[in-house]
């Protein structure tokens, strides 16, 4: 079952969460994760880190990512912590990855080349 958050002219982001089987929430973001999406990324991150054992993001479709974006994953990423939930990125852009890379991001939250890998692991 999908639950997916459209994108209005003024929030370019679209987000889906699905499960898979293993129970894992994979939030699927295409577009772009910026201060006008941001919350509800974050937001969206959190609720499936607190109903699911781990939690799968795909910025395969994701085209640009901000400071806002950033902090969005660094908020998922604290709480997984905590809580002993487990996040992990998936089929980052070069793009994306350049910018994960450029703050650290890339060392701190496990990142696979596809979702399929990140299930896996």
């Amino acid at each position: 079952m999908a639950e997916t958050e459209g994108a209005s002219a003024a929030d370019r982001l679209l987000i889906t969460r699905t499960t898979a089987e293993d129970g894992t929430c994979v939030v699927t973001l295409e577009g772009e994760a910026d201060l006008d999406s941001s919350a509800r990324l974050r937001d969206t991150l959190l609720s499936c880190l607190t109903a699911a054992p781990a939690t799968v993001a795909d910025l395969g479709g994701l085209t640009f990512m901000d400071s806002s974006g950033i902090n969005a994953l660094i908020s998922a990423h604290q709480a997984a912590q905590a809580s002993g939930a487990r996040l992990s990125l998936a089929a980052p852009r070069e793009a994306v990855l350049r910018v994960l890379e450029l703050v650290g991001l890339d060392t701190l939250i496990p990142w696979y080349p596809s979702v399929e890998a990140a299930l896996a692991a």
